[in-house]
């Protein structure tokens, strides 16, 4: 029965959640907080996978999220919804609730050959360099959309809210609480098995000691290839989510900032700790909506954290260790096989 032992808290616990969205005990306002919570996690730990597991520095990160928000933003909106810029839906709007998870995948599929492009001259970079490698793709990125003025360029897509409207059609539910619930059980599961395969050990040993790993016949550029593929990849299914969370997206919601954001999340909790990665999330969701009525100011105090975090605490919360490390009962929960 222990293998059941997970399945049955994660059903528990989303049906609790649309439960109470779908009797209004929570309003819009918790249920989106909720959101970005489970938004927050994927991204957290799909940046961890690179930063944390791997020892890399990726600064990045919102570059990939990009990719994803745009692809899986345009084809959900020419795809099921009418729109001044794509014409009639080429779909059946009814569909949108079985095509949207396609939809999200096919934006991960773009964001993880993206991470392609940014892994090739990563192969002989490292810490400082490659820093600078996937700040610059940041960049690149964000100016290749804001000169598009197909998808709105500098002014920013929209019409994604049309799409849940479409899957509001076929069930009233709340749609969005189950997408980000599955995607976000679905990347941590895919960050664990990857870290428990030979994949996982050689992502170990780059980040104990590259050369010895090469000396010892890891393929390090192959593995940094593929982690580098599946933390873009993730990244970009988070920024989907995001998108049509929100129902509005611009080029300037993925400046640095956002990268900045996504690094504040890792070292808050704790390099190469998947729990530490969620308890970060949702402590730093929070948290920005208590700094939301200080407006600019948050975004100085933002930063601020992260220097703090480095100064007297760069093990972050969990350190590389587990909540299953520290309370050893909980490892019960984790039986998968």
């Amino acid at each position: 029965m222990k293998r059941f032992n997970v399945p049955i808290l994660l059903i528990v616990l989303l049906s609790t959640l649309m439960g109470l969205a779908w009797f209004e005990v929570i309003d819009l306002y918790i249920q989106t907080i909720i959101l970005f919570m489970g938004i927050n996690i994927i991204t957290s730990t799909s940046l961890n996978l690179v930063n944390g597991n791997m020892g890399e520095f990726s600064c990045g990160h919102a570059g990939f999220i990009a990719v994803g928000a745009y692809v899986s933003s345009i084809l959900s909106v020419a795809l099921f919804t009418k729109s001044k810029v794509f014409g009639a839906p080429l779909l059946p709007p009814e569909m949108a609730a079985y095509g949207f998870p396609l939809v999200l995948i096919c934006g991960g599929i773009a964001a993880a050959f993206t991470g392609l492009l940014v892994a090739l001259p990563s192969f002989r970079t490292r810490d400082d360099y490659l820093a600078i490698i996937t700040i610059a793709a940041n960049y690149i990125i964000i100016s290749t959309i804001i000169n598009i003025d197909t998808i709105g360029g500098a002014r920013g897509f929209m019409g994604m809210r049309r799409v849940i409207f479409a899957m509001e059609e076929c069930a009233e539910i709340p749609w969005m609480i189950l997408w980000v619930f599955v995607f976000m059980v679905l990347s941590i599961i895919i960050i664990r098995r990857y870290m428990s395969s030979t994949y996982g050990k050689g992502v170990e040993a780059i980040r104990q000691d590259e050369v010895a790993a090469e000396i010892m016949s890891v393929n390090t550029n192959r593995i940094k290839l593929v982690t580098f593929m599946i933390s873009s990849g993730l990244a970009g299914i988070a920024g989907g989510l995001y998108a049509h969370t929100i129902g509005y997206i611009n080029p300037k919601s993925f400046d640095l900032l956002k990268s900045t954001e996504a690094l504040v999340m890792v070292y808050l909790g704790g390099m190469g700790s998947i729990s530490g990665s969620i308890i970060a999330a949702v402590v730093f969701t929070l948290m920005i909506e208590l700094l939301r009525p200080l407006q600019i100011i948050k975004w100085v105090a933002i930063p601020l954290l992260l220097i703090i975090i480095m100064q007297f605490r760069p093990e972050g919360i969990m350190g590389h260790r587990e909540l299953s490390d520290i309370f050893p009962r909980l490892k019960k929960f984790y039986k998968f096989k």
